[in-house]
């Protein structure tokens, strides 16, 4: 068995016990997980929006079939991409991505005392690294995502994605290396 935070446990009975300001406080926690499965994969605000919805509606549901052998974000990481793969299903459409929210963090990230011209820069390759993440295909940047800006583990991935920790390892090398190969292709090394 998996051991997680107490205060995690205690969110969810508080949750189970019909605590809607717990209720509140989780879907805050975990709003940003499902925000980078779910631009990961779908195109469109109005359709990510409900679809983040429907996610915690559907853990709401079922959060008391959670038995604590994975980390909470694992198993919320796990609906949130099975229902963006359902969604995807039910209108084939294709796999699409967003790092929108990476883009804030990289911003948010920057030094108070950046100049502005440094600060432009910062920018431009964020929005550089954003738009090749784009265009990957859909595997390769949800594990990106997860990986890097979610910090998951290869298990954790695996987990979520149903594919065995070595498979995730050799998507995530494959991701990095198609990254800096699509980088340096189109970008000179100084613009980087």
């Amino acid at each position: 068995m998996y051991e997680t935070a107490v205060n995690e446990k205690d969110l969810v009975e508080n949750i189970l016990g019909g605590n809607k300001e717990s209720f509140r406080v989780f879907i805050e926690q975990y709003q940003k997980l499902v925000s980078h499965v779910v631009f990961r994969m779908i195109s469109g605000d109005a359709d990510r929006e409900d679809i983040c919805q429907d996610v915690f509606v559907k853990v709401y549901l079922n959060l008391k079939n959670f038995r604590y052998d994975s980390k909470l974000s694992t198993w919320v990481a796990k609906i949130a991409y099975n229902t963006a793969l359902n969604y995807l299903d039910k209108k084939k459409l294709p796999l699409y991505g967003d790092f929108s929210d990476e883009e804030r963090k990289v911003e948010e990230a920057i030094a108070e005392n950046t100049t502005p011209e440094d600060y432009a820069g910062e920018r431009e390759i964020s929005r550089k690294v954003v738009e090749e993440i784009d265009a990957m295909p859909v595997i390769y940047g949800t594990i990106l995502s997860l990986y890097h800006l979610e910090e998951m583990s290869y298990r954790e991935i695996g987990d979520i994605m149903k594919l065995p920790d070595g498979t995730v390892k050799s998507y995530l090398y494959r991701a990095r290396r198609m990254l800096k190969e699509r980088l340096l292709r189109k970008y000179q090394r100084e613009d980087l």
